[in-house]
């Protein structure tokens, strides 16, 4: 395919559209959201703008899709963010108008079940930027951790290389966004780790494509935004895990059907995000938390060493699910340096 094209980036003092096209959870759990809206327009200077189903839990796949026509269609709106992610974009994806937004294209943020709106962005040649919602990363208690407000100006306000490094900490336990108390102090965090290395003899540079794992198994279940294999050749993976914590073996087994369909062989280089290991629903403590990190790893290092043994992989990248988080531009280029331990993205 095409490489694709950057769209052009927003000034301080422009409007953002700032939409729900996966789930309007800013309407039962406003607190980070308005936080959220308040530093989008006190530290980055944008005036945001919400849609009809913004604040709307619930709304049909063909409103969401007529509020992002709206926002790429408006001339005076100059990037997209997503409020948070959600469970049915995939349902989105039918009612949208590929020639409509090829003609008025724009920066979108969002991850996790944006990460449907993005692999539509990049078959249309649009380059989009994996991370950064109002309610995760703007919203976050606190305070914006300083990595995450790195990458992020660099992302919506600049064009051209921007070197990743790890952070020196990280954060997996949430606290709840219906208690104004959380708002109040910014999370506990804990020593990083460091990135975790994996073939690294080689430099590899190439157009990102993934996003999150459970996503795109949906996707490629539908069969939808996938491409034939051979158009991926020489790209960068990226790939992360969400907040339903998939054990080890599920994980390979995504990873095999993608190593099934050719798809693995195609990327001569992976990053992989920090597992999140941490949710309500399984509140893991420090010791069962690296468990499931070091599992993961294990099993995304058995799928590569079954269908992309020569794949280079960095593991433990703050990307997606995690605190910080930086942004991958979804489409656009990253260079992964092996034997000199660097990682750059183009914004």
């Amino acid at each position: 395919m095409t490489e694709p094209a950057y769209p052009a980036k927003p000034r301080r003092g422009d409007r953002v559209a700032v939409l729900s096209p996966a789930a309007g959870l800013p309407g039962v759990l406003p607190l980070p959201f308005e936080l959220g809206l308040r530093r989008l327009v006190e530290e980055y200077g944008l005036e945001p703008v919400e849609y009809p189903t913004t604040r709307r839990l619930g709304a049909r796949p063909e409103d969401r899709a007529a509020d992002l026509h709206a926002a790429f269609a408006d001339p005076g709106i100059r990037a997209i963010i997503a409020s948070i992610g959600g469970n049915d974009q995939i349902t989105v994806l039918p009612h949208l108008d590929g020639e409509l937004i090829r003609a008025n294209p724009k920066p979108f943020f969002g991850f996790s079940d944006n990460t449907n709106l993005l692999a539509y962005l990049y078959d249309l040649g649009i380059v989009g930027y994996h991370g950064a919602s109002v309610m995760t990363q703007f919203g976050r208690a606190g305070a914006m951790h300083p990595v995450t407000d790195a990458s992020v100006r660099a992302a919506l306000f600049t064009s051209g290389a921007y070197e990743l490094a790890p952070s020196p900490d990280t954060g997996d336990i949430e606290r709840p966004w219906d208690d104004p108390r959380t708002f109040e102090s910014a999370p506990v965090m804990e020593p990083a780790g460091g990135w975790h290395w994996h073939n690294d003899d080689r430099v590899v540079e190439g157009v990102a494509w993934g996003g999150c794992v459970e996503v795109l198994a949906q996707l490629l279940m539908a069969d939808r935004q996938i491409r034939p294999v051979a158009e991926y050749r020489g790209g960068v993976l990226f790939l992360e895990t969400s907040e339903a914590l998939s054990s080890a073996d599920e994980v390979f087994r995504i990873l095999r059907s993608m190593g099934e369909r050719g798809l693995l062989r195609q990327f001569p280089a992976l990053l992989m995000g920090r597992a999140k290991a941490w949710s309500f629903a399984r509140p893991n403590d420090a010791a069962a938390r690296e468990r499931h990190r070091a599992d993961q790893r294990a099993a995304v290092l058995r799928a590569l060493a079954d269908y992309a043994p020569a794949t280079m992989a960095v593991f433990d990248v703050d990307l997606g699910h995690t605190d910080p988080q930086v942004v991958i531009p979804y489409g656009g280029l990253v260079r992964v340096d092996g034997p000199a331990r660097r990682i750059t993205v183009t914004y």
